[in-house]
């Protein structure tokens, strides 16, 4: 994408932190499997009320803190293959060994350092995502490189960790979580910030991509891989924007993020020369809204107040757009909202919402307001407006000084909404229940490296004799170990009718609401050793399928002849096709070999499945001639 910015100049600094599930049986501190659930499955809940714990220094982390901000009651749904190691009620066993090597391979593909130890870290979350109130992680190495087009990009850190639980739904005092993805085991992939564009973001992010994919032991599938973007530039701050799932959205993530800190920058600038200040008055303004019309307005008195506050100098700047379809009030607001109102309202986009021209002046002469003043308004109960308020107070001083360091979400359209403060070190320390794990240089040595993706696609190219295409997509896919197991195993077999069948049909049969998740590797083989013996045609392969994922027992032959797809041999299917074009002499006299087309459709309907298509019609110019040669 081209860009108006000069990203060398601005001195823009990013860095990726890629987080990927691994494909294990078990999750990374219990025995529980690592498939998801659904929540209609769940057969008990609990709930938890968190607080931040201090570091071994006494210290609180600041984003932990401001969590706390907003009592939230957490309630898990469990399921019966959860235990109590997720339950929080017993303490986590050791670390997974599938998993610890996968990271070790990891590490080795990105060129890293693994450590003689590995220990376990507790690090403070208490957004309800983990019912311990912490998740843990392990550094395993660090010191790594990938090698990209604007030079060698440094992998600052690798480290195994435990997925989060999965939201389910907010409720505004309470939240619920499903704890099926809790503990999945998961690598951390950091690198340095030697990104310098939005395109070389993406070209990072894709190369990291393929190497975990590489190796065959990552998770598929939407939410399995998750890109956080580290951005700044010079004049600005670090900014980590959080739970990037789409590759193709980090350069507009990148580009916009840039957007926002240069123009944050330049309204810094503008309300310095207007001797903007944030005294940070709250004002009581309830009265001057009794007979409001405003819908809002009147939902919120029934229980609460309206409160005030005037930031002399602001105005026509809460309002100044920063990014697309965000002004520096929704800055504003993501802040006030963490004391849980709905939002704020602001002089620059008032009269709205119902309220007149009216009440907005008799509002401004309450606060003291001038022109030049923008006033601020949150309309909520006492507590949640006045804490709210303190909230975008805290923010409009910061727009005075520079960009704020901060943790942002990826909202889908590339902008990015605030989340907390950026954590610090205080947010870090030792579990003290999981045993360090020893590192050899024996292990290590004995970790092969896996074939590289474009490696796989040229050989299967080579090898199979699959076209650019298909090759590409069966290397790229989960299916790729199925593949060549088949092929290892069926002597004879087509390479590209296996490809086929795993990349077309199954998705077809799932279209149409067959259960393929039934099918075994053993059905696989069962039927291209059927297809391979002559035992049926290759279109047959469909609804051989088909008829095993209703009825998994059976073997690829058992469904076959189910089918009534056995029985005949070659006597048989000859005498069949000559029957069919003695049957219609007169046509076959008038169109001769050109009727070999219209009565295709009557053989493949009586052999559908028993004799490939190409055959059937070799068979049937073969009758054709003969009927011809005879009647001369």
């Amino acid at each position: 994408m081209s860009s108006k910015y000069d990203f060398n100049k601005l001195g823009l600094m990013a860095g990726l932190e890629i987080h990927q599930q691994l494909d294990t049986e078990e999750k990374l501190f219990c025995g529980c499997p690592t498939t998801l659930r659904n929540t209609a499955d769940s057969n008990f809940e609990f709930f938890r009320y968190l607080r931040p714990t201090r570091s071994e220094m006494g210290e609180v982390d600041r984003a932990a803190a401001e969590e706390a901000m907003l009592t939230k009651r957490f309630v898990y749904k469990a399921y019966d293959t959860t235990c109590l190691v997720e339950n929080d009620e017993e303490p986590p066993r050791k670390l997974n060994p599938e998993a610890l090597r996968i990271t070790y391979q990891i590490a080795k593909l990105l060129n890293m350092r693994v450590f003689d130890e590995i220990h376990t870290m507790r690090k403070i979350v208490i957004d309800g995502s983990n019912t311990s109130g912490f998740q843990r992680t392990a550094l395993v190495s660090t010191n790594g490189c990938i090698e990209t087009s604007q030079g060698n990009v440094g992998i600052g850190v690798l480290c195994l960790e435990e997925e989060a639980a999965q939201r389910v739904e907010d409720k505004g005092d309470s939240v619920i979580y499903s704890l099926d993805r809790l503990g999945i085991p998961l690598v951390e992939i950091g690198t340095e910030p030697d990104i310098v564009s939005p395109a070389h973001a993406k070209e990072t992010a894709e190369l990291i991509g393929m190497l975990l994919r590489s190796t065959g032991m990552v998770k598929r599938g939407l939410g399995t891989i998750r890109q956080d973007v580290n951005i700044s530039i010079a004049r600005g701050a670090r900014v980590e924007i959080k739970g990037v799932q789409a590759l193709d959205l980090i350069e507009s993530i990148v580009e916009l993020e840039v957007q926002r800190q240069v123009n944050l920058l330049d309204i810094r600038e503008e309300l310095r020369s207007r001797s903007a200040s944030v005294p940070g008055d709250i004002v009581d303004v309830t009265d001057l809204f009794i007979k409001s019309e405003s819908k809002l307005i009147k939902k919120a008195l029934k229980k609460g107040v309206v409160m005030a506050v005037n930031l002399p100098g602001f105005a026509g700047l809460v309002g100044r757009e920063i990014q697309p379809g965000r002004r520096l009030g929704t800055e504003f607001s993501d802040y006030a909202k963490k004391s849980g109102v709905g939002g704020i309202f602001h002089t620059d986009e008032l009269p709205a919402y119902g309220i007149t021209q009216e009440e907005v002046q008799i509002l401004r002469q309450a606060v003291g307001a001038v022109e030049g003043d923008c006033v601020i308004m949150v309309a909520d109960l006492e507590e949640r407006a006045c804490g709210a308020l303190q909230m975008a107070i805290e923010r409009a001083r910061m727009a005075l000084e520079s960009v704020p360091e901060e943790t942002r979400r990826a909202l889908p359209e590339g902008t990015s909404a605030y989340m907390r403060p950026l954590p610090g070190a205080a947010r870090m320390y030792p579990e003290t229940d999981v045993p360090p794990v020893v590192v050899t240089q024996d292990i290590l040595d004995a970790i092969e490296l896996p074939e590289l993706l474009p490696q796989r696609k040229a050989r299967y190219m080579e090898e199979c004799g699959l076209n650019e295409e298909m090759a590409g997509r069966m290397a790229y896919s989960p299916h790729f170990m199925l593949f060549e197991d088949v092929l290892s195993k069926v002597k004879g077999v087509n390479p590209m009718l296996v490809a086929s069948t795993l990349m077309s049909t199954l998705p077809e049969l799932r279209r149409e609401g067959k259960d393929v998740e039934k099918l075994e590797p053993d059905h696989f083989e069962g039927i291209f050793k059927l297809i391979a013996s002559g035992g049926a045609a290759k279109e047959a392969v469909p609804d051989i399928l088909s008829r095993i994922t209703q009825h998994p027992e059976m073997s690829a032959e058992d469904a076959a002849k189910d089918l009534g797809l056995g029985g005949k041999n070659v006597d048989d299917i000859e005498q069949l096709v000559g029957d069919i074009v003695a049957q219609r002499i007169d046509f076959v006299k008038e169109r001769k070999m050109e009727a070999v087309g219209p009565l295709m459709g009557v053989v493949m309907k009586e052999l559908r499945g028993i004799i490939d298509g190409e055959d059937a019609s070799n068979l049937l110019k073969k009758k054709i001639d003969e009927c011809l040669k005879s009647e001369k």
